[in-house]
């Protein structure tokens, strides 16, 4: 997994809504809370999600963006999103090319680990956490990034 200090790596993917979606591009609008998980509709993740939507107003209010990555495609992270009123992006990532940049392939190349980085809008990464199970750690880690900014 890419560490603190880091150069936050560019990609391009096809979001939700069916568009192309850089990191470039989502940095022009201020510091990002870039998230991984595994799947869309999985308790943990749904629950990883809900969090962040429920915070999402802190998010938006220290200037911070938040966007969720997996490798579902576009119209299952549609889905996901409009099932449980999500109000961030989801990008599909079918072909793990943003999951191995940030190295958080799974075991084996199975799977996508559970991971968030805090990217500055010089798209250095300003903190990272890898969590699988521990999804409270990943609140957590958002809220003190939202204390900092604040």
């Amino acid at each position: 997994m890419l560490k603190a200090g880091a150069r936050a790596p560019d990609f391009v993917l096809r979001s939700d809504q069916g568009t192309d979606t850089s990191l470039s591009g989502l940095l022009h609008s201020g510091p990002l809370v870039l998230y991984f998980y595994p799947a869309d509709f999985t308790p943990g993740c749904t629950r990883e999600a809900c969090t962040i939507r429920d915070i999402h107003q802190d998010l938006v209010g220290a200037g911070l963006q938040v966007v969720g990555i997996s490798p579902q495609d576009a119209d299952s992270h549609a889905r996901f999103r409009a099932q449980h009123d999500l109000p961030f992006l989801l990008l599909s990532d079918p072909d793990k090319v943003a999951v191995k940049l940030y190295d958080v392939d799974g075991p084996m190349g199975f799977g996508v680990r559970r991971a968030t980085f805090l990217i500055d809008q010089d798209s250095m990464i300003h903190d990272a956490l890898l969590a699988d199970i521990r999804i409270d750690r990943h609140e957590a880690f958002i809220k003190k990034a939202i204390e900092l900014r604040e």
